[in-house]
Formats: structure tokens, C-alpha cells, sequence
């Protein structure tokens, strides 16, 4: 399957990611922005400290933007893991699959940060059994690594490595029915944690630096996504089913969600603006791979400009880096200035949250207004350009 972790993800468009996402739309690059909004349950809901907050369905996105890709011309090969590169003269010449190679003039490094499973039980509690499934397929392999480049280790509020994945996910069918109903409708429920078992500086692992306020320390926030999502990293089960209504309840991902759960930014590559890596002349990288990023937006915004500037350096153009003037080109330059620093390694940098939210404010470049959005976009000179054919 595709996705990874968007399938068991669905916030979109929270704070500053719908600035993010009008941006994309209007540089020409909204494909995946606009199936996630077509496969909303629900749109313009509110949980605290987030307004305007779209949740795309988890259990239908994975085969629309499958279709999405195959109607590009776009070859997917399912179950196919990269193990190794052939890298000559600072250029990847191969990369190589079990069983089979492959060669081309440009990669892009999107393997992400989580895991693998040896990772999980030096840094965590062991494998989690998580929508990454490395037992079954194969731990992530980095093509960074592989290529002879050093990668960064980012850390948590205690200083140790990696952090935690901040939310895991209930069987709806196992929550009360009434419970469920409302959450349906509703599209969110906040329940009063009355029974004070939450792990005592869990906040400190946690990847989401967004969900670390006193309302989530509080309350149990579930969310319709399709699945139930619940915004927390993990929950004693044997605690959770003394709440009211989930008596019954299942985690459905990860399944060992009552004791932990994934261990992610373990593996940060070193680049550009461009999103080329630092090193090789014909690697980029998106999503956790490029820096300190958490969010399916975030991954969008990187993905598009290091497969577009892919493109170019396969044409011999001229890459592209996203404006200052942006918020995607702020995010990907003020990640790349802070995680380099030893307690920049501990932030995370996000559109809905933490550090970069709190500098979006205060530059006012938070904006809901979709034609101020596209205005700014345009005199930038950036008004689809990423929809143009590059030859």
C-alpha cells in the first residue's frame, strides 16, 4: 500500500496548513490537497487549539491517489524494498531491490524516519505493530545512508533519541454506540479524563508538539477519520476501558497501542532548500526524511518541490526554492536553520503547532483567505508554475 502513515493520519488544513494547502493549489501542485477535501467526513470542525480542521477518510484515500499516480503514467511497485545503492562519482547510478536493480538519473528519498523495529525497542517499548508493518515487509532502509551520507538523529524533551508517534486509533466497533453516533456527527468528541492514568511525562516523547497542551493531558480527543482517532501516543488499555462508554474498546493501529507505540525522526538527512541532499548530486528528499517534520501538509509541500526540482535537474534546469514569502518556503528554511542546532534537534517543526505556528503569527502569515493566499502567490511569480511541463 501507499501512504504509510497518512493511512491511519486524517488532519488536514489545521492553523497554518490551510495557508500551506491554498498554497500548493495555487503553485499549481493541489492534486493531493484536493482528495484529501473530496474524502473529508467532515470539514471546518474545531478541537482545541485548532479551528477549521478537515478529516479525510483513512479507509478510501490510499485508492484514490493510487488511481490518482496510475493516471499519470506514474509505475508503482508494490512490495519492493530498497536495500542498497551503486553510487559512482557522487551520482547514485543503481539503486538496488531484492532481487533486481534499477536505474535512472534522479532519486528522491522519501523512506522517512520511524523505525525500523531495533529502533523501536532501543529507543521505545518494542515493536508497537504499527500501519508500517516492518516485521512482515522489511525495516526502512535509507537510500542517504546507503549513498555514504551521514544523517542527523533528532531527539525528545529529555534529550534521548527519536519520538514517539502521538496518536493512535480505536476500533469503532468496540466504542459505545452512542458514543460512536455523536462521534459521527459531530466529527469530534472531547471526554473528561477522570481517571488520571496517562503516563506521567509522555508529553515529552511525543512527536505532535501541537497536542501537548492541558487539553490533551486532560481529556480523551477522538476524532472521526473513518477510524476512531484517538490523540494520545498510548493508553494503558486496562485504564482506557474504565471510561465511560469504551469499556469495550480496541486499539485497531498500532495493536500494541496499551504499552507504545513507533519511534520516529531517527533518520534526518542533510540537504538544501531544494530539497537536494547535501553530498550526492542526484538525491533529494521529502517528508521526516528532510528534516523535523510532522504532518501529511508538511510531507505535501516538501514531496512536491523535491520531485519537481527532480524533474528539473533531470532537464538540466534550474531548481526552484519555494519563496520566503511562503509559508512552505519559511518551513523548509527555518527547520533546515534550526535542526541543526544541539536544542533544535528537540523541536519539531510543523504548520499546526509548536515553534513555527507561534512565528507564522507573528510575521501575520497565517491566513485563511484564499484570494489574499493567491495574491501573494502571484507576485511571487510561483501562480502554477509547478503545473508547467518542464523539457
Amino acid at each position: 500500500m501507499l501512504l504509510g502513515t497518512g493511512l491511519v493520519g486524517g488532519i488536514m488544513r489545521n492553523k497554518v496548513r490551510f495557508t500551506a494547502s491554498e498554497e500548493l493549489i495555487c503553485m499549481g501542485a493541489g492534486e493531493l490537497i484536493n482528495i484529501t477535501d473530496r474524502l473529508s467526513r467532515h470539514q471546518n470542525i474545531v478541537f482545541p487549539g485548532n479551528r477549521h480542521v478537515f478529516l479525510y477518510d483513512v479507509n478510501r484515500i490510499e485508492q484514490k491517489v493510487k488511481k490518482y499516480l496510475a493516471g499519470l503514467g506514474v509505475n508503482i511497485l508494490l512490495e519492493k524494498r530498497a536495500v542498497n545503492t551503486i553510487v559512482q562519482n557522487r551520482k547514485i547510478k543503481k539503486v538496488i531491490f531484492e532481487g533486481e536493480e534499477i536505474e535512472a538519473d534522479v532519486f528522491v528519498d522519501a523512506t522517512g524516519s520511524a523505525g525500523p523495529l531495533g529502533n523501536c525497542t532501543k529507543f521505545g517499548k518494542g515493536c508497537a505493530m504499527c500501519i508500517l508493518r516492518c516485521p512482515s515487509f522489511g525495516s526502512r532502509v535509507s537510500l542517504t545512508v546507503k549513498a555514504g551520507i551521514r544523517e542527523e538523529i533528532g531527539e525528545n524533551g529529555l534529550g534521548t533519541c527519536g519520538s514517539i508517534s502521538g496518536s493512535c486509533t480505536l476500533l469503532p466497533e468496540s466504542i459505545n454506540q452512542d458514543l460512536l453516533s455523536e462521534l459521527r456527527g459531530k466529527g469530534v468528541l472531547i471526554i473528561p479524563l477522570k481517571d488520571k492514568n496517562l503516563p506521567q511525562n509522555l508529553v515529552k516523547f511525543k512527536a505532535c508538539q501541537q497536542y501537548i497542551n492541558k487539553e490533551f493531558k486532560n481529556n480523551l480527543i477522538l476524532l472521526d477519520t473513518g477510524h476512531v482517532k484517538l490523540m494520545v501516543p498510548y493508553f494503558p488499555l486496562q485504564h482506557l476501558k474504565k471510561v465511560p462508554g469504551l469499556e469495550n474498546v480496541q486499539f485497531c493501529d498500532p495493536l500494541a497501542r496499551g504499552r507504545g507505540n513507533s519511534i520516529r525522526f531517527l533518520s534526518i538527512a542533510p540537504r538544501h532548500n531544494n530539497m537536494k541532499v547535501k553530498g550526492i548530486d542526484n538525491l533529494f528528499c521529502a517528508g521526516e526524511k528532510a528534516g523535523l517534520f510532522v504532518g501529511h501538509t508538511e510531507a505535501m509541500v516538501t514531496g512536491v518541490l523535491a520531485g519537481h526540482n527532480a524533474v528539473r535537474l533531470a532537464n538540466e534546469k534550474p531548481m526552484l526554492e519555494f519563496p520566503l514569502s511562503t509559508v512552505s518556503g519559511r518551513l523548509i528554511s527555518f527547520a533546515a536553520e534550526k535542526q541543526n542546532t544541539s536544542m533544535g534537534k528537540r523541536l519539531r517543526f510543523t504548520f499546526s503547532g509548536s515553534i513555527f505556528f507561534n512565528k507564522m503569527k507573528e510575521l501575520g502569515m497565517y491566513l485563511t483567505d484564499r484570494d489574499k493566499i493567491a495574491d501573494y502567490i502571484e507576485e511571487t511569480g510561483f501562480t502554477g508554475i509547478l503545473d508547467k511541463k518542464i523539457n
